[in-house]
């Protein structure tokens, strides 16, 4: 693997799991008061174009890092309609 896709898949790791306690602390917590509609449409909308993005350019870390942020932050979203 060339070194370029090992940083971007260790950027794509570290960005993605910062995620893990916001919906970690959602579900536990079952309150997402403090997420903001806002952010989380901006934010998905971010991610999903990044996720285009890497499939245009054949870009493996950025597909995987992106898709699954993008289902976390699809996950925070349902959570925040869901409570």
């Amino acid at each position: 693997m060339a070194p370029t896709d090992l940083l971007g898949y260790a950027a794509a790791t570290l960005t993605t799991v910062a995620f893990l306690p916001q919906v970690i602390h959602t579900w536990r917590s079952r309150s997402a008061h403090g997420l903001s509609v806002a952010w989380l449409a901006t934010f998905s909308v971010g991610v999903g174009c990044w996720l285009v993005y890497g499939v245009l350019t054949g870009s493996r870390p950025v597909i995987v890092g992106n898709g699954v942020t993008l289902a976390l932050t699809a996950l925070l979203a349902f959570l925040k309609w869901r409570y």
